[in-house]
Protein backbone atom coordinates (compact mmCIF):
# COMPACT_ATOMS: atom_id res chain seq x y z
CA UNK A 1 0.00 0.00 0.00
CA UNK A 2 1.53 3.32 -0.90
CA UNK A 3 1.14 5.67 2.15
CA UNK A 4 1.71 8.94 1.67
CA UNK A 5 1.61 12.06 4.26
CA UNK A 6 0.56 15.28 2.97
CA UNK A 7 1.52 18.29 5.10
CA UNK A 8 -0.19 22.02 4.49
CA UNK A 9 1.48 25.16 5.50
CA UNK A 10 -2.19 26.41 6.03
CA UNK A 11 -1.58 30.30 6.40
CA UNK A 12 1.01 30.28 3.47
CA UNK A 13 -1.64 28.54 1.04
CA UNK A 14 -4.44 30.69 2.16
CA UNK A 15 -2.45 33.99 1.64
CA UNK A 16 -1.57 32.74 -1.58
CA UNK A 17 -5.15 31.50 -2.85
CA UNK A 18 -6.31 34.98 -1.66
CA UNK A 19 -3.51 37.19 -3.98
CA UNK A 20 -4.74 34.87 -6.67
CA UNK A 21 -8.14 35.12 -7.31
CA UNK A 22 -10.56 38.71 -6.93
CA UNK A 23 -11.68 39.90 -3.24
CA UNK A 24 -15.18 40.47 -5.33
CA UNK A 25 -15.98 36.84 -4.38
CA UNK A 26 -18.97 37.32 -1.75
CA UNK A 27 -21.51 35.54 -0.01
CA UNK A 28 -25.27 37.36 -0.18
CA UNK A 29 -24.18 37.59 3.53
CA UNK A 30 -21.68 39.59 3.04
CA UNK A 31 -18.76 37.01 3.51
CA UNK A 32 -15.69 37.43 1.28
CA UNK A 33 -15.17 33.74 -0.35
CA UNK A 34 -11.88 34.26 -2.79
CA UNK A 35 -9.62 32.66 -0.21
CA UNK A 36 -11.78 29.96 0.50
CA UNK A 37 -12.73 29.33 -3.32
CA UNK A 38 -8.83 29.16 -4.01
CA UNK A 39 -7.59 27.61 -0.85
CA UNK A 40 -10.27 24.69 -1.75
CA UNK A 41 -9.45 24.37 -5.29
CA UNK A 42 -5.65 24.16 -4.78
CA UNK A 43 -6.49 21.74 -1.81
CA UNK A 44 -8.60 19.79 -4.20
CA UNK A 45 -5.87 19.63 -6.84
CA UNK A 46 -2.91 18.21 -4.87
CA UNK A 47 -5.44 15.30 -3.99
CA UNK A 48 -6.44 14.52 -6.93
CA UNK A 49 -2.32 14.30 -8.36
CA UNK A 50 -0.88 12.94 -5.22
CA UNK A 51 -3.62 10.97 -3.80
CA UNK A 52 -2.37 10.86 0.27
CA UNK A 53 -3.28 8.75 2.26
CA UNK A 54 -2.63 10.86 5.32
CA UNK A 55 -3.37 14.81 5.31
CA UNK A 56 -2.87 17.52 7.83
CA UNK A 57 -3.21 21.68 7.53
CA UNK A 58 -0.77 23.23 9.98
CA UNK A 59 -1.10 26.99 11.31
CA UNK A 60 0.50 29.48 12.73
CA UNK A 61 -0.93 31.31 16.00
CA UNK A 62 -1.35 34.72 17.42
CA UNK A 63 1.28 33.85 20.44
CA UNK A 64 4.80 35.70 19.36
CA UNK A 65 6.94 33.20 18.68
CA UNK A 66 10.59 31.96 20.23
CA UNK A 67 12.03 33.74 17.39
CA UNK A 68 10.26 36.91 17.72
CA UNK A 69 11.72 37.08 21.52
CA UNK A 70 14.78 36.21 20.00
CA UNK A 71 14.94 39.36 17.89
CA UNK A 72 11.95 41.69 18.35
CA UNK A 73 12.12 43.17 14.70
CA UNK A 74 11.46 39.30 13.38
CA UNK A 75 8.95 39.62 10.56
CA UNK A 76 8.35 43.10 11.17
CA UNK A 77 7.45 44.52 7.97
CA UNK A 78 5.10 42.08 6.70
CA UNK A 79 2.21 44.03 6.22
CA UNK A 80 -1.33 43.41 8.03
CA UNK A 81 -3.80 41.28 7.13
CA UNK A 82 -6.88 42.50 5.45
CA UNK A 83 -9.78 42.23 6.85
CA UNK A 84 -11.19 40.49 3.69
CA UNK A 85 -8.42 37.77 4.17
CA UNK A 86 -8.77 37.04 8.42
CA UNK A 87 -12.35 36.50 7.85
CA UNK A 88 -11.95 33.83 5.99
CA UNK A 89 -9.40 32.11 7.86
CA UNK A 90 -11.83 30.94 10.59
CA UNK A 91 -14.31 29.74 8.26
CA UNK A 92 -11.67 27.47 6.26
CA UNK A 93 -11.08 26.17 9.52
CA UNK A 94 -14.41 24.91 10.07
CA UNK A 95 -14.57 23.24 6.98
CA UNK A 96 -11.72 21.57 7.39
CA UNK A 97 -12.79 20.70 10.43
CA UNK A 98 -15.89 19.50 9.10
CA UNK A 99 -14.39 18.01 6.49
CA UNK A 100 -12.49 15.67 8.82
CA UNK A 101 -9.11 17.03 7.90
CA UNK A 102 -6.61 17.19 11.03
CA UNK A 103 -5.76 21.23 11.74
CA UNK A 104 -2.62 21.32 14.06
CA UNK A 105 -1.04 24.06 15.78
CA UNK A 106 1.01 25.09 18.29
CA UNK A 107 1.52 28.06 20.17
CA UNK A 108 4.57 30.01 20.52
CA UNK A 109 5.88 27.90 17.32
CA UNK A 110 4.96 28.73 13.74
CA UNK A 111 3.50 26.18 11.43
CA UNK A 112 7.05 25.63 9.65
CA UNK A 113 7.98 23.79 13.40
CA UNK A 114 5.12 22.13 13.40
CA UNK A 115 5.42 20.89 9.73
CA UNK A 116 9.11 20.24 10.57
CA UNK A 117 8.05 18.08 13.66
CA UNK A 118 5.40 15.68 11.88
CA UNK A 119 7.96 15.37 9.31
CA UNK A 120 10.45 14.62 11.08
CA UNK A 121 8.49 11.96 13.26
CA UNK A 122 6.23 9.83 10.23
CA UNK A 123 8.60 10.07 7.00
CA UNK A 124 10.04 6.33 8.37
CA UNK A 125 6.21 5.97 8.54
CA UNK A 126 5.60 6.53 5.00
CA UNK A 127 6.93 6.39 1.27
CA UNK A 128 6.81 9.95 0.74
CA UNK A 129 6.17 12.94 3.06
CA UNK A 130 4.42 16.03 0.69
CA UNK A 131 5.05 19.19 1.75
CA UNK A 132 2.74 22.43 0.25
CA UNK A 133 3.68 25.71 1.12
CA UNK A 134 4.79 29.16 -0.43
CA UNK A 135 7.90 29.56 1.92
CA UNK A 136 11.26 28.54 0.38
CA UNK A 137 12.11 28.01 4.44
CA UNK A 138 10.58 24.73 4.43
CA UNK A 139 12.47 23.26 1.39
CA UNK A 140 15.27 22.56 4.24
CA UNK A 141 13.31 19.58 5.42
CA UNK A 142 13.19 17.80 1.98
CA UNK A 143 15.16 14.72 1.90
CA UNK A 144 15.19 11.11 0.97
CA UNK A 145 11.52 10.38 0.51
CA UNK A 146 10.38 14.09 1.60
CA UNK A 147 9.68 16.73 -1.37
CA UNK A 148 8.14 20.35 -0.80
CA UNK A 149 5.76 21.46 -3.39
CA UNK A 150 5.39 24.62 -3.68
CA UNK A 151 2.98 26.63 -6.28
CA UNK A 152 4.37 28.06 -9.36
CA UNK A 153 1.07 29.89 -11.47
CA UNK A 154 -1.71 30.86 -9.61
CA UNK A 155 -3.42 28.10 -7.03
CA UNK A 156 -3.24 24.87 -9.56
CA UNK A 157 0.30 24.57 -10.71
CA UNK A 158 3.18 23.00 -8.63
CA UNK A 159 7.04 22.62 -8.77
CA UNK A 160 7.85 19.59 -6.39
CA UNK A 161 11.03 20.19 -4.64
CA UNK A 162 13.91 16.86 -4.11
CA UNK A 163 16.94 17.57 -1.61
CA UNK A 164 19.00 17.71 -5.74
CA UNK A 165 16.70 20.35 -6.69
CA UNK A 166 16.71 22.40 -3.44
CA UNK A 167 20.56 22.05 -4.11
CA UNK A 168 20.48 22.84 -7.39
CA UNK A 169 18.29 26.00 -6.71
CA UNK A 170 20.71 27.61 -3.89
CA UNK A 171 23.90 25.87 -4.46
CA UNK A 172 23.53 23.96 -0.74
CA UNK A 173 22.13 21.05 0.11
CA UNK A 174 18.20 21.42 1.99
CA UNK A 175 20.01 20.88 5.97
CA UNK A 176 22.35 23.85 4.86
CA UNK A 177 19.09 26.25 4.09
CA UNK A 178 19.73 27.99 7.64
CA UNK A 179 23.51 28.55 7.50
CA UNK A 180 22.89 29.83 3.92
CA UNK A 181 20.06 32.43 4.92
CA UNK A 182 21.77 33.37 7.95
CA UNK A 183 24.68 34.44 5.43
CA UNK A 184 22.75 36.23 2.85
CA UNK A 185 19.80 37.49 5.07
CA UNK A 186 16.30 37.22 4.13
CA UNK A 187 14.23 40.68 3.18
CA UNK A 188 10.61 38.70 4.10
CA UNK A 189 11.30 37.97 7.90
CA UNK A 190 13.46 41.22 8.16
CA UNK A 191 16.81 40.53 8.65
CA UNK A 192 20.14 40.86 6.88
CA UNK A 193 22.80 39.51 8.62
CA UNK A 194 26.27 39.38 7.00
CA UNK A 195 26.06 42.76 4.69
CA UNK A 196 27.92 42.42 1.95
CA UNK A 197 27.65 38.81 1.79
CA UNK A 198 25.34 37.60 -1.42
CA UNK A 199 24.47 34.25 -2.89
CA UNK A 200 27.68 33.49 -4.38
CA UNK A 201 29.83 34.71 -1.72
CA UNK A 202 27.80 32.75 0.86
CA UNK A 203 27.74 29.28 -1.35
CA UNK A 204 31.98 29.95 -1.44
CA UNK A 205 32.41 30.23 1.71
CA UNK A 206 30.03 27.01 2.44
CA UNK A 207 31.99 25.61 0.08
CA UNK A 208 35.34 25.76 2.40
CA UNK A 209 33.59 25.92 5.62
CA UNK A 210 30.55 23.76 5.77
CA UNK A 211 28.47 25.32 8.71
CA UNK A 212 28.30 29.34 9.75
CA UNK A 213 29.56 27.65 13.40
CA UNK A 214 33.23 26.35 11.53
CA UNK A 215 33.09 30.16 9.62
CA UNK A 216 33.24 32.30 12.51
CA UNK A 217 35.45 29.45 14.79
CA UNK A 218 37.76 29.97 12.12
CA UNK A 219 37.48 33.34 10.65
CA UNK A 220 41.34 33.61 10.18
CA UNK A 221 41.37 30.91 7.45
CA UNK A 222 39.34 32.79 5.40
CA UNK A 223 41.41 34.31 2.28
CA UNK A 224 39.35 37.26 1.33
CA UNK A 225 39.96 39.80 3.43
CA UNK A 226 36.37 42.05 2.30
CA UNK A 227 34.66 38.57 3.75
CA UNK A 228 36.73 37.78 6.74
CA UNK A 229 36.17 41.87 7.87
CA UNK A 230 32.30 41.24 7.70
CA UNK A 231 31.74 37.89 9.18
CA UNK A 232 34.29 39.21 11.83
CA UNK A 233 31.72 42.02 12.36
CA UNK A 234 28.50 39.87 12.39
CA UNK A 235 29.57 36.96 13.45
CA UNK A 236 26.87 37.26 16.68
CA UNK A 237 24.32 38.45 14.00
CA UNK A 238 25.01 35.19 11.85
CA UNK A 239 24.63 32.94 14.54
CA UNK A 240 21.44 34.39 15.92
CA UNK A 241 19.99 34.22 12.37
CA UNK A 242 21.15 30.53 11.69
CA UNK A 243 18.90 29.53 15.13
CA UNK A 244 15.57 31.68 13.57
CA UNK A 245 16.14 30.42 10.46
CA UNK A 246 16.35 26.46 11.41
CA UNK A 247 12.95 24.83 11.69
CA UNK A 248 12.34 23.07 14.74
CA UNK A 249 11.96 19.58 14.71
CA UNK A 250 10.57 18.38 18.06
CA UNK A 251 8.23 20.25 18.99
CA UNK A 252 5.34 18.93 21.49
CA UNK A 253 2.38 18.62 18.85
CA UNK A 254 -0.07 16.65 20.27
CA UNK A 255 -1.53 13.95 17.40
CA UNK A 256 -1.71 10.61 16.18
CA UNK A 257 -1.33 9.18 12.57
CA UNK A 258 -4.33 7.41 12.39
CA UNK A 259 -6.63 10.57 13.56
CA UNK A 260 -4.53 11.93 9.79
CA UNK A 261 -6.24 9.45 7.64
CA UNK A 262 -7.81 10.80 4.73
CA UNK A 263 -9.97 8.83 2.18
CA UNK A 264 -12.20 11.85 1.49
CA UNK A 265 -13.90 15.05 2.96
CA UNK A 266 -16.96 13.96 5.15
CA UNK A 267 -20.55 15.29 4.60
CA UNK A 268 -20.56 16.99 7.01
CA UNK A 269 -18.59 19.75 5.04
CA UNK A 270 -21.69 20.01 2.33
CA UNK A 271 -24.14 22.84 5.13
CA UNK A 272 -20.70 24.74 5.66
CA UNK A 273 -20.23 25.10 1.68
CA UNK A 274 -24.20 25.83 0.84
CA UNK A 275 -23.96 28.30 3.27
CA UNK A 276 -21.52 30.26 2.16
CA UNK A 277 -22.93 29.46 -1.78
CA UNK A 278 -19.44 28.02 -2.76
CA UNK A 279 -22.16 25.40 -4.89
CA UNK A 280 -19.49 24.99 -7.98
CA UNK A 281 -16.71 23.84 -4.89
CA UNK A 282 -19.49 21.63 -3.47
CA UNK A 283 -19.94 19.98 -6.32
CA UNK A 284 -16.12 19.48 -7.24
CA UNK A 285 -15.49 18.16 -3.75
CA UNK A 286 -18.03 16.20 -3.69
CA UNK A 287 -19.07 14.90 -7.21
CA UNK A 288 -21.80 12.79 -6.34
CA UNK A 289 -23.79 15.69 -4.26
CA UNK A 290 -27.09 16.94 -5.71
CA UNK A 291 -27.35 19.65 -8.60
CA UNK A 292 -27.53 22.76 -6.78
CA UNK A 293 -28.80 26.29 -7.87
CA UNK A 294 -26.86 27.43 -10.19
CA UNK A 295 -25.14 30.23 -9.29
CA UNK A 296 -22.22 32.68 -10.43
CA UNK A 297 -19.63 31.16 -11.17
CA UNK A 298 -15.97 32.48 -9.53
CA UNK A 299 -15.06 35.64 -11.23
CA UNK A 300 -11.84 35.40 -13.59
CA UNK A 301 -8.54 35.37 -11.85
CA UNK A 302 -6.77 38.96 -11.52
CA UNK A 303 -2.97 38.86 -11.55
CA UNK A 304 -1.07 38.43 -8.32
CA UNK A 305 -0.79 41.25 -6.03
CA UNK A 306 2.50 40.01 -4.15
CA UNK A 307 4.42 37.06 -3.64
CA UNK A 308 5.67 38.03 -0.14
CA UNK A 309 4.13 36.86 3.31
CA UNK A 310 1.72 39.09 5.32
CA UNK A 311 1.38 39.03 9.61
CA UNK A 312 -1.64 36.96 9.47
CA UNK A 313 -2.54 38.03 13.52
CA UNK A 314 -1.78 42.14 12.60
Amino acid sequence: MNKTLLLIDGHAMIHRAYHALPDTMVSTDGIPTNAIYGFFMMLQKVLTEFKPSHLAVCFDTPKPTFRKELFKEYQSKRPAMETTLKVQIPEIKTLLTKGGVQCLEKPGFEADDVIGTVAEKEKKEFNQVLILTGDRDLLQLADTNVYVITPKKGVTEFTMYTPQEVENKFGVDPLRIPDYKALVGDSSDNYNTAKGIGPKSANKLLAQFPTVEELVNNIDKIDNEKWRQIITEYKETILLFKTIATIVRNVDVPFKKDELSFTGFNDDMKTELRRLQLFSLLNKLFPQAAKEQPVKEPVKKKEEKTTDQIDMFS
